[in-house]
């Protein structure tokens, strides 16, 4: 596409859409020749591979090929009625066709990249696409060198189409052309290749220009409020501007403006590339493509004296609305938004198996506050709800600033560490053992007649567990929320900290302060003092499976001290039981006191026994890594290499601290038809232990927008990943490899 020399006046501006009026009137044998500039000449189609939501050939704007000529080739999609696919920028959904084209046999060569339309936009929940629909052309060039003969095109295809759902298709096609100037006598495809010509944008006359809040603005001769009634702009790449918020036209003589809206305020692209679209009063379009080079520092100009102001919003000019769909005119990355998805992701994450020995705590809670009144409910609730929130404010705190001092440190970071894994399994046994009976966490001095303690500490103190205990797990909704919270200013990270850790905490105040659900608590009887030692069993459970954590980032060597501790501990704790019972009976005796003694030295025992385990060396290679049938070690340079090679990969982001990794694992990856699948299809089936900490992985969880494990991407031949649900489901991992 050439370049335009800058209009000189009002008037040759306008000629742009009176010139775009006139191709639009022309028969499609003068479209041929104004496009080609020769007489017409008969093009080629391939066979067709067809769908049941689109038909897709490969064409050429002519039958025969010269050599050291161009030709123009491209993918021909006939889509059906409500279907579409995308543009360069799919927008908030999609992803991008692909084609691949070269020649062989008499002449070579490798075509350029795709020469997109103009596309319209399509508003649907919220969200906006830029798309084509019908009968859409996506041409390229195609340079031949060689000698005269036949020359075999071949090509691949990848691309989406959507309606109601998406589906990505792909195809292979084939095409061989003679030597020659062309048949004059007929023309098949040429009027689509002259259309897409003329539905591309131009490079625009005018200056363009941003300023650092986003004021987009065009300047030049021609410019009007007469001329340009409505306008848009799509970005060249997504995550730039909120692309569904209105874009506020401003225009005057020789300037337009449009109001954009960063999606990150904080992190401003140097320049913005992409399309204005300007309309007519009449409705009609001219596209122009700009770049608008380093970001500019002036100020708004929207109170200028002498600007009108033009209604234009999302929604208005070519945007498509889907039956059923809905607009939002607030930013989609809104704060609100997010807050909604960090509370969701929360309250959620009390469904996690890695939540459920804290929820064995608070069903004993619940069932010990059936008998209560209400204002002891409603202070129990109060409590551990605040030890839940001021928990997830000290766990966002510490990853808020983790982060800007530049480290990877994500969701579940603390984990990663063997002395706090340790440190938790040896936790949930002493609350296991308290649980059985073999001490009391009593109120009270030494000597007196002592009462178990289960006020607003204990509460809090259950609040604490729930957070610790859940940090394995990420729930839906999470994963945005997370990267938002650690992506934007700290005050807005530490917002949806606390709407995460309310989420958690909502159930058991909802139980607690509805006056309904109270009452329907069961009472308090001796049914209780089993329950509670029933309830010791999980917790002995999961600290089972925090020491095979320990045992992968460390080795089978940490297990006499992370085991020996536990057993120490277990001694401090019949120890201090039986001082208990004796001081209720006798008082503060010599032997109560030598045996809490004891219990303290072997307490702290168990604590130095703690520098040990920091001090050893991380397992390798990991044992996480190796688990699975078939699976290999992740490394960006084999996933590349696999890509480049055209095979299908299935990456599995995970760490033996992640219950819900494991959780998939056993349900889903390891089930049969799964395996099967993939053997069939021969999808390598590549996994990343982030158990330790590893930058590798980090980067490519940041890549992703994810703060930690699970994250699963299958990628198919040719194509760019498809990120799967985190709650991985047989039939669900079978839909995405198909």
């Amino acid at each position: 596409m050439t370049s335009m020399a800058r209009p000189q006046g009002g008037r040759q501006f306008s000629s742009l859409i009176a010139i775009g009026l006139m191709l639009r009137k022309l028969s499609p044998l003068a479209l041929i020749l104004f496009a080609f500039g020769t007489a017409p000449v008969l093009a080629a189609e391939s066979a067709p591979v067809t769908s049941a939501h689109d038909t897709a050939t490969l064409v050429t704007d002519r039958d025969s090929v010269v050599a050291g000529g161009t030709l123009h080739v491209g993918l021909r999609l006939q889509l059906k009625p409500g279907w579409h696919t995308y543009w360069l920028n799919a927008g908030d959904a999609g992803e991008a066709p692909t084609l691949r084209t070269s020649a062989s046999g008499a002449m070579t060569g490798m075509s350029e990249a795709i020469d997109f339309p103009t596309p319209v936009r399509i508003s649907e929940g919220g969200l906006m696409s830029y798309a084509y629909t019908g009968d859409v052309l996506l041409p390229q060039r195609l340079k031949l060198e060689g000698k005269t003969g036949d020359v075999t095109l071949k090509a691949h295809a990848d691309w989406l189409v959507c309606a109601a759902t998406c589906v990505p298709e792909s195809g292979d096609f084939s095409l061989t052309l003679p030597t020659g100037k062309g048949a004059p006598d007929s023309s098949a495809q040429g009027p689509l290749f002259a259309h897409a010509s003329q539905a591309s944008p131009m490079p625009s006359p005018f200056d363009a220009a941003v300023t650092p809040d986003g004021v987009l603005s065009l300047s030049g001769q021609g410019l009007s409020a007469d001329s340009v009634k409505r306008a848009w702009f799509m970005p060249s790449v997504t995550g730039v501007i909120d692309q569904v918020a209105p874009q506020k036209l401003v225009a005057e003589n020789g300037r337009i403006t449009l109001g954009l809206h960063w999606i990150d305020a904080s992190h401003k692209p140097s320049s913005l590339e992409g399309i204005v679209v300007l309309q007519d009063q009449a409705g009609q379009q001219t596209s122009l493509w700009i770049n608008t080079g380093p970001v500019a520092g002036a100020a708004r100009q929207d109170g200028k004296t002498g600007l009108v102001t033009q209604g234009n919003e999302a929604g208005t000019g070519d945007i498509l609305h889907h039956p059923g769909s809905t607009r939002s005119t607030a930013p989609s990355t809104a704060l609100w938004q997010l807050l909604v998805f960090a509370f969701l992701g929360g309250l959620i994450l009390n469904l996690m198996p890695c939540v459920f020995p804290v929820l064995a705590m608070k069903a004993f809670s619940l069932a010990r506050l059936g008998g209560s009144h209400r204002h002891e409910q409603i202070r129990s609730a109060l409590a551990y709800t605040t030890g839940v929130m001021c928990s997830f404010a000290a766990l966002g705190i510490v990853m808020i600033v983790l982060r800007s001092v530049g480290s990877a440190a994500g969701w579940g970071f603390q984990f990663q560490s063997p002395v706090f894994v340790i440190g938790v399994a040896w936790l949930l046994i002493m609350m296991a053992l308290n649980l059985l009976g073999v001490f009391e966490v009593t109120a009270g001095r030494l000597g007196q007649d002592v009462t178990p303690r289960h006020g607003v500490w204990g509460d809090m103190l259950t609040g604490l567990l729930a957070v610790i205990v859940a940090t394995p797990c990420t729930a839906p909704f999470m994963g945005a929320a997370i990267a938002a919270a650690l992506g934007g200013p700290a005050w807005s990270g530490l917002l949806l900290f606390l709407a995460m850790g309310f989420g958690l905490a909502s159930p058991y105040v909802a139980i607690a302060t509805i006056p309904v659900l109270a009452r329907h608590m069961p009472r308090p009887g001796a049914w209780m003092a089993i329950l509670k030692q029933i309830l010791a069993f999980p917790l002995l459970g999961t600290a089972v499976w925090l020491f095979w954590v320990a045992c992968i980032q460390r080795g089978a060597m940490i297990l006499p001290i992370g085991l020996g501790g536990a057993v120490g501990l277990g001694l401090a704790a019949w120890l201090f039981g039986v001082t208990q019972r004796e001081a209720m009976v006798r008082g503060a005796t010599r032997w109560v006191v030598i045996g809490r003694g004891v219990a303290l030295v072997v307490v702290v025992l168990a604590g130095v026994s703690l520098v040990r385990i920091a001090d050893s060396r991380a397992a390798s290679p990991a044992l996480a890594a190796q688990t699975g049938t078939g699976s290999v070690s992740y490394t960006p340079e084999r996933l590349a290499r696999l890509r480049e090679e055209g095979k299908p990969v299935f990456i599995d982001m995970t760490a033996a601290w992640c219950i819900t990794c494991m959780v998939n694992e056993r349900v889903a990856l390891q089930a049969a038809p799964v395996q099967k699948a993939f053997v069939a299809k021969n999808i390598t089936y590549m996994k990343g232990d982030w158990t330790n900490r590893d930058e590798t992985i980090s980067a490519y969880l940041r890549d992703h927008g994810r703060d930690g494990v699970p994250l699963y991407v299958y990628y198919a031949p040719h194509k760019e990943g498809v990120v799967l649900p985190q709650i991985l489901t047989v039939s669900g991992v079978l839909d995405a490899i198909r």
